[in-house]
């Protein structure tokens, strides 16, 4: 089995590296928080430090009347061999090593003010610091600033409630062994520490009681009743400190002379005598350090669940941002090939009805164009008097003698140039509605999302294609309208000659009587309406087939086809260019690939450490 300073060196080691990777917050529990720590509850002057130094073994917190704790410490004490240095490091000066306990005090002094300033202020962002040393047992003790009941001067009104709601934080986690530090001189009914953890862990399971300051008490009592469990009883013994004295403190005596004397005080008092063997700062680390190996190996199975379920999301997580492009130019083409695919697929479903936007093409083709067509101006264009100046000046010099031939075919040519007009229009309205399905289809390819270079890559290219086709459609569009002028249909114009005469009154003058009247030209304009009507329908079915063929068909069949050809031909420097990633995006894959590699660690070391 393995032995308890390893276990617990080793989650030190993962909270220490989840600090690092800031794995200590955020939605549901993290590593950090389901790993045990001990976090240290009093109420100012309460004797917290003392303890603290005394489990150390070193003089290395800062010291002072009023609040002197005003940021959360993260205490993690690292046991190393025998006859190793000691020395401390801080998490936000990660290269330095401090070997000097004094520098140590100076540097959580000057820390702490530079979040809080030279004022009286809390802060909750935590201080981290490691002490390596072979005087001390492996564990994670987090100082909190102490509970007190009234604002100085200086201090917000807020401070009470404000210490106390930072405290609470971290108590009421159920991970979190809670250490209530209390003065032996004063009731331990009063006591602040007592008070909040009774209202956190009311079984008091995850509660030690210490009680400090057993020398400090007035002659004739002593602190039996509270350590025995009478006055208060707890699930865990009680712990009996005596902190050095002020004399001691100013004298600099060694912790390791102030332990001696300690254990001394406790082996010769009438009082305390016969628990000796369970008193003392020595005892209370070992105790605690045996009780932080046992819930450690209690919540192994759990803290393994929120492990795998951790790097299920987080390889998810890598999965949904890509993972990372090799460097060779293969694979860099491979992968530029692969997002240009998932492109073109999204851009399809918006066509083929998959996702919307397609349906717009099919309203350019039932509402647009046959709106367009139904506002041409053929009643101007067609009018008595425009016919009759058409069909004058088509003959010219010499009326013509039967039907006005020339002045028919200016008519029809007239008025079908108009449909030049619908024709366009609607090869502009498909390559708007395109080219906004190609925006669309990019801001939907997940793939894409995490290289910006690339997209703007494939939507250029995309929309140079768009604008080739566009070319090409307007040139077939007005080709058709071109072809209904160059050709007229014959048999309508014979069907028309065989009709009777619908006037209802014609002149019996002779057959060319009214070659020149207002019922002639009104005939003749009645004649190209009607064959206008013949060429508007063969156009509107028409118009769609061809814009949909030389644009929607190809932008389906060959929208990057182009671009394939040019990036098959590029170095491999430009390849790597085009998949240059967002840079945010770049340092969330690093960190979640971090943090992987982090969770996956923790897994195999806690299998292999925990069950030997």
């Amino acid at each position: 089995m393995a032995t308890m300073e390893s276990l617990i060196g080793l989650v030190n080691r993962i909270q220490r590296a989840c600090t690092v990777l800031g794995d200590h917050g955020g939605e549901g529990m993290s590593l950090w928080e389901a790993l045990p720590s001990v976090a240290v509850v009093g109420g100012q002057s309460s004797g917290k430090s003392s303890v603290l130094e005394s489990v150390v073994g070193r003089d290395f917190l800062p010291r002072g009347s009023g609040i002197v704790t005003r940021r959360p410490l993260v205490l993690q004490l690292h046991k190393t061999d025998e006859g190793r240095s000691e020395y401390a490091e801080f998490l936000h000066a990660p290269k330095k090593k401090f070997a000097d306990f004094a520098s140590v005090r100076k540097e959580i002094s000057d820390e702490t003010d530079r979040i809080t300033g030279k004022s009286k202020q809390i802060s909750n962002i935590p201080i981290h610091l490691s002490i390596y040393s072979p005087n001390v047992v492996n564990l994670t003790l987090i100082d909190l600033p102490g509970l007190t009941k009234v604002a100085v001067e200086g201090q917000p009104e807020s401070i009470v409630e404000d210490i106390e709601n930072m405290v609470r934080s971290y108590v009421e986690k159920p991970n979190c062994i809670i250490l209530a530090i209390s003065p032996a001189n004063q009731d331990i009914a009063t006591s602040d520490a007592i008070k909040l953890a009774r209202e956190v862990d009311p079984s008091g399971e995850r509660t030690f009681g210490v009680l400090t300051k057993l020398d400090l008490m007035d002659k004739g009592t002593n602190a039996l009743d509270v350590l025995e469990g009478r006055a208060y009883r707890l699930q865990h013994p009680w712990v009996g400190i005596v902190n050095r004295s002020q004399a001691d403190i100013n004298k600099n005596v060694d912790m390791i002379i102030a332990r001696k004397k300690e254990r001394e005080y406790f082996e010769t008092s009438p009082e305390y005598g016969h628990l000796a063997h369970k008193m003392g700062s020595e005892y209370l680390a070992k105790l605690l350090s045996q009780h932080l190996e046992r819930v450690i190996r209690q919540r192994i199975p759990s803290i393994i669940a929120l492990i795998n379920k951790t790097i299920d999301e987080l390889n998810a997580e890598l999965d949904r941002i890509g993972r990372p492009i090799a460097v060779d130019s293969g694979a860099q083409l491979y992968t530029i090939l692969e997002m240009c695919r998932a492109f073109d697929r999204v851009f399809k479903e918006h066509l083929d009805g998959g996702r919307p936007g397609g349906d717009r093409i099919y309203g350019v083709f039932d509402h647009q164009l046959p709106a367009a067509l139904k506002k041409l101006p053929f009643d101007r264009h067609l009018s008595l008097k425009n016919v009759q100046k058409v069909v004058s000046e088509a003959d010219g010099y010499q009326p013509h003698l039967i039907a006005p031939e020339q002045g028919y075919r200016r008519l029809i040519d007239g008025s079908i140039s108009y449909f030049k007009g619908p024709a366009e229009a609607s090869v502009d309205a498909v390559h708007f509605v395109l080219k906004e399905l190609v925006r669309k289809s990019i801001a939907e390819t997940e793939e894409l999302k995490r290289f910006p270079t690339l997209q703007s890559d494939i939507a250029t290219a995309a929309t140079e294609a768009l604008e080739r086709f566009r070319e090409e459609s307007r040139k077939t569009v007005l080709r058709l309208v071109d072809m209904e002028s160059s050709y007229l249909t014959v048999d309508f114009f014979r069907k028309l000659h065989m009709e009777p005469d619908k006037n209802p009154n014609p002149t019996p003058t002779g057959p060319n009587a009214d070659r020149y009247t207002d019922n002639h030209f009104r005939r003749i304009g009645s004649n190209v309406s009607s064959y206008i009507g013949m060429v508007c329908d063969t156009l509107k079915n028409s118009i769609p087939k061809a814009v949909v063929y030389c644009q929607v068909r190809e932008a389906k069949r060959s929208l990057l086809n182009h671009f394939y050809v040019q990036v098959g031909k590029r170095e491999k420097e430009r390849l790597g260019a085009m998949l240059d990633e967002d840079p945010a995006l770049m340092e969330r894959r690093t960190t979640i690939a971090k943090r992987l590699e982090l969770y996956k660690s923790a897994r195999d070391e806690i299998d292999s450490v925990a069950w030997k």
